[in-house]
């Protein structure tokens, strides 16, 4: 999961694609450069060192490439939000039990078939009896809060919540990306590729709880990745205050002041509190923690360098992490416990269900919880219902059934749109995009076994705490949209592999340049086809021809 570190003969990202533009700029100005020394330079380095070639333009490059990328997914994801206005796949679901919940705390049943009033604007059909919902409570109360300031009966505000979380994950791959390879080019790739990937869009244009799984989770990786350069910094201070005493390494000391540990601790609660999938997101970077302490531990020296990480910091790290976790998933349910009405929010308290001995201390509201996640745990565990758009979780990187979430015609004019004509959504990925991304997945598993690179590792537990789980449910009724909790690190995949095609500044000009070209032609297509699948993302009105151009794969349809 981590590996060798960076050094003079393995330079970042940064020095391999654009952060040399200062030095570049320099060079192309004649300052402290030959022309020989011009010439190891590909043209478009030259020319790139002379767009950044003072503060101020490095400056706006700087927070201009992020900006300019938050912006892009900004107007793809709320143009046209609205549109339709009917509940749209498992809308019916989490749009209503947002709104009862928003008003009374919980969510409660609605009457059957109350999805035309509800987007009539007969919005407060809702009963005060409990509802049977199995997924926690916190995306609810996120979607309810949209819906409070746009109101009910508003399909915008059923669905801003979900888009602005959506345009925000964007710009957070941007920042991590930049981090993780210490490049403002690729942070505004990566950036770039989940800004227009359609499967991305639908899932930040429809009122689901997935993207906001997908956005917990990706804090807590952006966490993961600031505590790694915080621990090795301290960790070598209390290890050089140890030499410095002549104090015996042997386990080393145990790293209390982790903060961004507990902020991710904190984050991946957050992603728990949304679907109980958060879990595995917590347990995937609670064991890469471990790890990575265990490998700091053995660069450094430390003789039980392996004990130590599992026997001294790692409780000391399930301490820091684990427990926030928890606090902030039941804090989640502020609503159930602080009322009355919820589901099974009596069970405890009637028909002799309290528990007794040596457990019976435990609150009586409390007790119905764990009573009530029993239940949904039971539900999931047997999800078996047939759905024509289910999908075995070994197909999604193949993108072989993506789901079709709204398909229907529209009268003839609509949108400007003559003769037979439909809104479609269906949540197909950027075909050039996806694919890309699973092949880089793969790649970067054969090159952590050949390479074992830390940002490889870590890049791939994003996969193995939102991908790998689904593997153990073929099951059970599950959908390829789920894929969206673990797309940002597909996207990371590309990203690293787009920047090894890139290649150095200080590479030979020919092959520098056909890897810039090779990266532009690959860019270029991609917004290609992000702009002529873009109509079947947002329900825009289309001829039914139109829509069948967009069927590659006879599984699609």
């Amino acid at each position: 999961m981590q590996g060798r570190e960076s050094s003079a003969d393995d330079p970042p990202f940064d020095a391999i694609v654009d952060d040399s533009g200062e030095a570049l700029a320099s060079d192309a100005t004649g300052d402290r450069a030959s022309t020989g020394h011009m010439n190891a330079h590909s043209r478009i380095d030259i020319w790139w060192g002379r767009m950044l070639s003072t503060p101020a333009r490095q400056r706006i490059w700087s927070w201009g490439g992020p900006a300019f990328v938050t912006l892009l997914a900004a107007v793809l994801r709320l143009w046209n939000l609205g549109t339709p206005h009917a509940l749209v796949f498992d809308e019916t679901f989490y749009v209503k039990d947002a709104w009862s919940q928003w008003n009374n705390g919980y969510s409660t049943t609605w009457p059957e078939n109350a999805d035309e009033q509800f987007a009539a604007g007969d919005t407060d059909l809702f009963s005060t009896v409990g509802s049977y919902v199995v997924h926690p409570p916190f995306a609810k109360w996120l979607i309810g809060a949209g819906m409070a300031v746009f109101g009910a009966d508003s399909s915008v505000g059923w669905r801003v919540s979900t888009a602005v979380v959506g345009v925000l994950a964007v710009l957070l791959v941007t920042l991590i990306a930049r981090q993780l390879f210490q490049s403002k080019l690729l942070g505004v790739i990566a950036g770039g590729l989940l800004a227009i990937d359609g499967h991305a869009i639908v899932m930040s244009r429809v009122a689901l709880l997935d993207s906001y799984v997908m956005f917990f989770a990706l804090c807590g990786f952006a966490c993961v990745l600031l505590d790694r350069r915080w621990h090795e910094r301290r960790l070598a201070s209390a290890l050089a205050g140890n030499a410095a005493s002549d104090r015996p390494l042997t386990w080393g000391p145990a790293i209390w002041a982790r903060p961004w540990v507990i902020t991710a601790g904190v984050f991946f609660g957050l992603c728990t509190a949304t679907k109980w999938s958060g879990l595995y997101f917590l347990a995937a970077f609670g064991l890469y923690l471990v790890v990575v302490d265990a490998l700091a531990r053995r660069r450094a020296g430390v003789p039980f360098w392996a004990s130590a990480a599992i026997l001294k910091q790692g409780p000391a790290t399930f301490l820091l992490l684990v427990p926030v976790a928890l606090i902030v998933y039941i804090v989640s349910w502020t609503g159930w416990f602080v009322t009355d009405g919820g589901y099974d929010r009596q069970f405890a308290a009637t028909d002799g269900n309290a528990w007794t001995g040596a457990f019976s201390w435990v609150p009586l509201a409390l007790q119905s919880l764990v009573a009530y996640h029993q239940s949904m745990y039971d539900f999931h565990v047997g999800l078996s219902t047939p759905h024509p758009y289910q999908s075995n979780p070994w197909s999604w990187l193949l993108m072989l059934r993506p789901v079709a979430m709204w398909y229907e015609g529209v009268p003839d004019g609509t949108g400007g749109c003559t003769g037979d004509c439909v809104q479609d959504i269906t949540s197909i990925a950027n075909p050039l995009i996806w694919w890309a991304g699973a092949a880089a997945a793969v790649y970067l598993v054969v090159r952590l076994i050949l390479k074992r690179e830390w940002t490889i590792g870590l890049i791939l537990m994003g996969f193995v705490g939102g991908y790998l789980p689904w593997l153990l449910y073929t099951e059970r009724t599950v959908f390829q949209f789920y894929s969206i909790a673990f797309e940002p690190y597909l996207i990371l995949a590309l990203t690293l592999v787009i920047g090894l095609v890139l290649g150095r500044p200080g590479d030979p000009p020919d092959r520098r340049t056909s890897g810039i070209l090779t990266v532009g032609v690959f860019g270029t297509f991609c917004l290609l086809l992000s702009a002529f699948w873009y109509p079947l993302w947002t329900a825009t009105s289309v001829p039914t021809w139109f829509i069948g151009l967009h069927y590659w794969l006879q599984s699609w349809i």
